[in-house]
């Protein structure tokens, strides 16, 4: 049985900004690799005139999915991370209200990918974890209480699993 809670159409608008903002850092890396390929740039398009507009509609469901797709058919990991982000960023907005972990990540995934992108790309896990240090910061109270209603991330080793597990417990942190 699921456990479900409220969230509003503003806590996703919030959310699908603070999302739409970190994959944006990471669409070049995708365009400078893809470079006739909009569809992640399409799919930030879309969080930001969702954050706008409090709309959500199957054209907003459509470029998450176009993104998502981009991340599956290009070559390069590091531009599949900054599709996936930008994908996970557009379907914020569509986040369920009902403690899953996979709906954590809904709200997480656009900064973890965005932070993964870099970090290949550039070769620098630093960088990565800058990424995710500044998403922290830039996490506001709202997100915070959000993401408190969803079970908390787990600590593996791998390195995506690390990541979602410093940004949760970062932004965690700010209610404690």
């Amino acid at each position: 049985m699921k456990t479900y809670f409220e969230i509003t159409i503003n806590d996703l608008q919030q959310v699908t900004i603070w999302a739409a903002q970190s994959a944006e850092k990471a669409l070049l890396i995708y365009e400078t690799i893809n470079k006739e390929d909009n569809r992640p740039r399409r799919a930030i398009e879309g969080a930001k005139a969702f954050f706008n507009t409090g709309k959500r509609n199957n054209t907003l469901r459509k470029l998450a999915l176009d993104s998502y797709r981009a991340s599956n058919e290009t070559k390069d990991k590091a531009a599949s991370a900054a599709a996936k982000s930008a994908s996970l960023a557009a379907a914020s907005a569509f986040t369920h209200p009902f403690k899953d972990i996979r709906q954590a990540q809904h709200i997480l995934g656009p900064v973890v990918y965005a932070a993964l992108a870099i970090e290949l790309f550039y070769n620098d896990k630093n960088l990565a974890d800058e990424e995710i240090t500044h998403a922290i910061n830039s996490a506001d109270h709202k997100i915070a209480i959000l993401l408190s209603n969803f079970p908390e991330q787990p600590l593996t080793e791998k390195r995506i699993n690390q990541l979602f597990y410093k940004l949760d417990q970062g932004i965690r942190e700010k209610i404690k």
